[in-house]
């Protein structure tokens, strides 16, 4: 916020979720699971700066500063108090970050195919980090729009054309190549994700008094399902889920399934409390 932009989505009443998305997503990947948590939640989707509807900052796109703008636009809404942080790919590592930052915003954290617990990524996204290359493929194209959506999908009737034209609008925006580039750029390498940054954040998530759930799509083609071993290993305390013949959006392709294990997973911390 602080006078920039930021759009988001709230609903509902109860105990507060906040949904954040991956790079160069938009909110819209967490629609249906926002519409069944609203029943009995309050839920806040936001679409990081940068991302969609929320204007760029005046700084280079970090995951330090995307969380500081997260945290914002929270406080303008007036909703600082402790929520459940779910978040997809970066938006993991986002969620991460803010429960480090700011460990009274956190009531849980639900990390969904997550950046931050291995070097491995898809090659589309190590091809950023090689520039002028990078701005060359961010070209807006819906060949490459379908691309990316068809890698982000095990079942690809989720490959649908209003996901296509998001992503198109998305990527039509004149700082979306700028943002992605920045962030790809400060996160890692063509090599793959770096590893001070992943280490200084597991490190300090492992320290916090934090119920976690951490989950993962079998068939991830964006940030591979072994992470989870990962997860298992940095976060010895955390419950765990691998969906089975699911992509990089759990949330999407298994939307009934995904909210069953979250909302139980919230429930049986309340009851131990």
């Amino acid at each position: 916020m602080r006078g920039r932009a930021s759009r988001c989505r709230v609903a509902g009443d109860g105990p507060l979720v906040v949904l954040l998305h991956g790079i160069g997503r938009t909110l819209a990947d967490f629609a249906e699971l926002h519409d069944r948590l609203a029943r009995d939640h309050r839920v806040v989707s936001l679409d990081l700066a940068g991302h969609g509807g929320s204007a760029p900052l005046d700084e280079p796109h970090t995951l330090p500063a995307l969380a500081r703008a997260a945290a914002d636009c929270l406080d303008a809404l007036g909703v600082a108090g402790p929520a459940h942080l779910v978040g997809n790919s970066l938006g993991g590592a986002v969620a991460m970050r803010l429960a480090v930052d700011a460990p009274a915003r956190a009531a849980s954290l639900v990390l969904v195919d997550s950046a931050g617990f291995g070097r491995e990524v898809t090659l589309a996204l190590r091809l950023l980090a090689l520039r002028p290359l990078g701005r060359l493929l961010l070209r807006p194209s819906r060949a490459v729009a379908r691309r990316t959506e068809r890698a982000l999908f095990h079942d690809r009737r989720y490959v649908t054309e209003t996901r296509l034209a998001e992503a198109m609008a998305a990527a039509r925006r004149p700082h979306a190549a700028r943002v992605m580039l920045e962030l790809v750029g400060s996160l890692g390498t063509f090599g793959g994700v770096a590893g001070p940054w992943r280490e200084e954040l597991l490190d300090a998530v492992a320290r916090l008094d934090l119920p976690i759930l951490v989950v993962w799509g079998e068939r991830d083609l964006i940030l591979p399902a072994a992470h989870l071993d990962a997860a298992r290993i940095r976060l010895p305390r955390a419950r765990t889920h691998l969906f089975a013949d699911t992509g990089h959006l759990p949330q999407v392709e298994r939307a009934e399934e995904f909210h069953r294990l979250v909302t139980g997973f919230w429930a049986g911390h309340a009851a131990d409390r």
